[in-house]
């Protein structure tokens, strides 16, 4: 009962107001739940989606269903709140009990194999870069092959250079070549001896000439190579004459058609195809000419 007092100094009385009982809580009569155990149960789940994974499964698939597993423990937890003083015993107890098959379930997760990740594709860089690096292993093949297909250079002798002896050899293989014999060796580099000093020249008449692999130039007229052919007087043209192996089968050819050339004086011979303004000078060079082609042939 409730007693107030009015401004007068009465007193009334009032009659307990009764109100209706309130409800009970939704949540009274839920049962608390052992959280270790669940999260046991979701790592155990974890675990075998993990095997799944080393058949084929996804990985990203096995990470989706632990989050959703991580997900449910969590809200479960939280509307179970926390366990009552007269259950706690109760848990205690299952938790003695199942302490083995946690430990064990952990355990599997822990020393689960993750999922194999897939090779990383090569990039157009990496690709470029092994592709560059054998085309250069190739051209390092191709180089060192070529070099042991070489022969090797013959020393010099009568005074000669590496380059002239070089020069006199492709003279002797080209007469080779075209079935000559030592004759027509000897005469071949005794007339070259005299026109270029056995150097393949270019002319400073012919700008033209410079164009091409050579060893010094000359001014006579537009006389080039190792015999100083002439293209004006119709031995060649200019990038023909350049080449050694060329200029040698164009003097050789004309020497073959001299009747008895043979027979002949060096000098003699060599003037008739030359045709030069100091016929007498091949001569002078017969000794050793005579002793390079020796050299070369091996004699």
């Amino acid at each position: 009962m409730v007693v107030r007092m009015r401004g007068n100094g009465a007193h009334v009385r009032r009659q307990w107001r009764h109100r209706a009982p309130r409800q009970s809580h939704p949540f009274k009569n839920i049962q608390p739940i052992d959280t270790r155990r669940l999260k046991a149960a979701g790592g155990l789940a974890f675990a075998i989606l993990g095997f799944s994974a080393l058949a084929g499964q996804s990985g990203q698939a096995a990470a989706a269903s632990d989050s959703q597993v991580r997900a449910t423990d969590v809200g479960v937890t939280l509307a179970a709140g926390r366990p009552k003083a007269q259950d706690r015993q109760e848990l205690k107890v299952i938790r003695s009990a199942d302490e083995n098959f946690f430990d064990q379930a952990e355990k599997a997760v822990n020393e689960a194999p993750k999922p194999a990740e897939a090779p990383k594709a090569e990039t157009k860089d990496e690709a470029k870069s092994e592709a560059e690096a054998k085309a250069e292993s190739k051209s390092e093949e191709a180089k060192a092959a070529k070099q042991a297909e070489k022969p090797a250079e013959l020393a010099p002798v009568a005074g000669l250079d590496q380059t002239q002896m070089n020069n006199a050899t492709k003279i002797v293989e080209t007469a080779r070549s075209m079935g000559l014999g030592r004759d027509a060796q000897i005469i071949a580099v005794a007339t070259a001896m005299q026109e270029s000093t056995l150097y393949n020249r270019a002319s400073t008449v012919l700008p033209e000439s410079y164009d091409y692999p050579h060893e010094g130039d000359g001014s006579d007229f537009d006389s080039v190579g190792l015999f100083q052919q002439r293209t004006s007087t119709g031995w060649g043209a200019v990038k023909d004459l350049m080449k050694p192996e060329y200029a040698t089968k164009q003097f050789l050819k004309s020497l073959i058609q001299i009747p008895h050339w043979q027979e002949m004086p060096l000098t003699v011979a060599a003037q008739t195809v030359q045709g030069s303004a100091f016929p007498d000078h091949y001569a002078k060079h017969a000794a050793n000419a005579t002793a390079v082609v020796d050299a070369i042939n091996g004699q």
